[in-house]
């Protein structure tokens, strides 16, 4: 930059500038202008009022003599008037409220007599040793009472299964009985009834092995009818139940049976 344009700037004025010193100087005077007015109106004498009066002073007031004392009046009398006869008082009719029964008391509960207790009779005290001893000796009573019972249970059960084993044997024994009576051919000079017992022995099939007489009926030719007829009916029947046979027999026979 040359030297003659750095002068130039630095010589131009600021247009802001000139108006605010316009502008402040112009405050100033108006600050100035209200101070002045205002100390001048402050500062200004106060006007005096006159008045005059017209009117001519009061005139100067006159003492008058004193008055007598007025004599005392005497007191008049008074008249009391009569007193109003009272009026007849008219009793008023008594209004009897009804009032509700009293309510009916409650039947109490008899209290019933407290039971009186029974005297206790005396105990006399027993030794501990006996009382041991007698409870033992129940025990003892009532183990064998339950034996007893139990004993009498098994007889019973024993005597009732060998009346039926002799019942359903007897049974067995009549089948077989019956067969072979019915094989047999009585001699025509038999008399009487006689009776003949044979031993039998037999298989679990019902064959027959043997036949023997252990009693005779004193009649040979019935003797040996029988013994005929057991071996012609062989083999036997068998029983319902296994246990009921037998494989030794005894059979008796008469012939009017």
């Amino acid at each position: 930059m040359s030297v003659a344009s750095a002068a130039a700037f630095e010589e131009r004025i600021d247009p802001g500038k000139l108006s605010s010193a316009v502008l402040a100087a112009a405050v100033h005077l108006a600050l100035l202008a209200v101070l002045v007015f205002g100390v001048r109106w402050q500062n200004r004498p106060a006007e005096s009022v006159s008045v005059e009066l017209w009117e001519p002073p009061p005139p100067a007031p006159v003492v008058e003599a004193p008055k007598p004392e007025p004599k005392p009046e005497p007191a008049p009398v008074v008249v009391k008037p009569e007193a109003p006869k009272p009026e007849p008082v008219i009793p008023k009719p008594e209004i009897v409220e009804k009032k509700a029964p009293p309510p009916k008391p409650k039947p109490q509960a008899k209290a019933e007599p407290k039971p009186v207790p029974k005297a206790v009779p005396f105990k006399p005290r027993v030794d501990q040793t006996q009382k041991r001893i007698r409870e033992e000796l129940a025990r003892e009573q009532a183990s064998l009472a339950i034996d007893r019972e139990r004993q009498d249970i098994k007889d019973q059960l024993a005597r009732d299964s060998a009346a039926m084993q002799k019942r359903d044997y007897e049974a067995y024994a009549g089948r077989i009985k019956a067969k072979i009576r019915g094989n047999i051919v009585l001699p025509p000079d038999l008399k009487g009834n006689p009776e003949a017992i044979f031993d039998v022995v037999q298989l679990p099939t019902g064959e027959v092995l043997s036949v023997k007489l252990r009693k005779s009926s004193g009649h040979a030719g019935y003797d040996l009818a029988v013994e005929r007829a057991v071996l012609k009916s062989s083999p036997l029947p068998r029983p319902d139940r296994p246990e009921l046979f037998q494989r030794a027999l005894e059979l008796k026979f008469r012939p009017l049976d």
